[in-house]
């Protein structure tokens, strides 16, 4: 017979192994850090411009960052605030380094979500994450998964569940509630709309005086920040229940998207939400947040028949919620939701599969132009990037073959590439904030 106690025991052991891959993967401190790029790098595969070039225009101006030379070694290795820095400075004939973004828009919002575990959700926004900062864009990641891959691979791992999505989701409830208490206090019809109270726990709290950026943690990266999650997180989805009784007006699947509303237009370029297996209440904050789906799934059929499931499951929820909450104050949320793109994205693919090959002309059969042209290969270098909390951005190239480790990057940047292309293209179409 096993108890609670034998479950405590088996977790020490598996926190001890953690515990060890932190020390084999981060500093010294037990702080994740972010290494250098070399100049090849920095030229070929972030700035795209021949090397040659590169070295012309850190000759041509010695108040350039010039980045540093290892011991024993001739090439120039440089951080990302040095990349950024050379990115702001450096023409290449009349083209600037600096990444598209349309003027006067706020920052675009993309959720990648799926119904199946381990469709590669945390892999993909990790990778979309650390790309598009390399890409120069200042990124936002908001981890609503409680399993907290995306958190950990961050380098974040003792998170307190206040300052999670179910903090931001408590914070709403309290300032809506009072909202909703003032309007009723002087509506303009003279009916008398309900006083909703709430419990002293939640109040006692404290979350409702709690800036946005409370909740919002710097990573290894300058340009990423998160907000994290963690285990005790997972507790949302019980407590969300009480506070829907305790406030049946509340519009809680708005909670996160007035959340980001709080935050300056200009503050991030691109926020990346990890989503949950399961369709919940996190989930569909992340979903009415969004602008767009990214719906990555591996290559079997039942990775396919869950995400046939997702995508219905997903229409009916919205349904009812486009129904049950027509009456009620949204703020700038529509009902019923609409999102800007709708994509899909196959990942673990393995080319010379003739199984994933028959899945992959499958979905395309199926969803068309809305899937995505360019798989996530699954190579041993992408494998090794997961097992040690990294992605192949992080992995120092000489620490393996640099033909294997291009691969493993090409594959994701392929990935990216696309992905931006439609997100350029959807966030053209943003409607300006009112």
């Amino acid at each position: 017979m096993y108890t609670h106690e034998d479950l405590a025991r088996l977790q020490a052991q598996s926190l001890k192994m953690q515990g060890w891959i932190r020390r084999q993967t981060f500093s010294p401190a037990n702080e994740k850090t972010l290494r250098r790029f070399s100049s090849w790098e920095v030229a070929e595969l972030i700035f795209r411009i021949n090397q040659s070039t590169f070295r012309g225009k850190l000759a041509a101006d010695p108040n350039l960052p010039l980045g540093e030379v290892e011991e024993d070694g001739r090439q120039r290795w440089f951080s990302l605030e040095e990349i950024n820095e050379l990115r702001r400075r450096v023409r290449v004939g009349k083209r600037s380094l600096l990444p598209p973004r349309p003027v006067g828009k706020r920052a675009f919002r993309a959720a990648i979500a799926n119904f199946k575990g381990g469709a590669g959700k945390s892999t993909v926004a990790l990778h979309f994450a650390h790309a598009a900062a390399l890409d120069g864009y200042r990124v936002l990641v908001v981890d609503f998964d409680p399993q907290a891959t995306l958190s950990h691979s961050m380098g974040l791992s003792d998170v307190g569940e206040d300052h999670t999505v179910w903090g931001i989701m408590a914070r709403d409830l309290e300032r809506e509630t009072d909202r909703m208490n003032a309007a009723a206090a002087g509506a303009e019809s003279g009916t008398a709309l309900p006083q909703r109270k709430l419990p002293a726990s939640i109040r006692d709290m404290g979350l409702g005086t709690l800036r946005p950026a409370d909740f919002i943690k710097p990573t290894a990266w300058p340009t990423i920040d998160i907000v994290p999650s963690c285990a005790n997180a997972a507790f949302v989805e019980f407590a969300s229940a009480q506070y829907r009784h305790l406030n049946p007006e509340w519009t809680f699947f708005g909670a996160v998207s007035r959340f980001l509303d709080g935050l300056a237009d200009d503050a991030y370029d691109l926020i990346l939400f990890d989503c949950p297996p399961a369709i919940g209440y996190q989930s569909m904050n992340a979903v009415f947040a969004a602008d767009m789906l990214y719906i990555p799934s591996g290559p079997g059929y039942w990775e396919y028949d869950s995400t046939t499931s997702f995508i219905g499951q997903l229409s009916e929820a919205l349904e009812d919620l486009s129904h049950g909450f027509e009456n009620f104050p949204t703020g700038k949320i529509a009902l019923p939701k609409a999102f800007l793109d709708i994509r899909f994205l196959m990942t673990r693919y393995e080319p010379s599969n003739e199984l994933h090959q028959a899945m992959f002309n499958a979905f395309r059969q199926v969803f068309g132009e809305r899937m995505a042209e360019h798989p996530v290969e699954m190579t041993r270098a992408v494998e090794q990037s997961g097992r040690f909390l990294s992605s192949i951005y992080e992995i120092d190239y000489r620490e393996m073959t640099r033909g294997t480790w291009r691969r493993a990057r090409a594959t994701f940047d392929q990935a990216y590439e696309e992905f931006k292309e439609h997100v350029l293209l959807a966030w053209d179409a943003l409607e300006d904030e009112v």
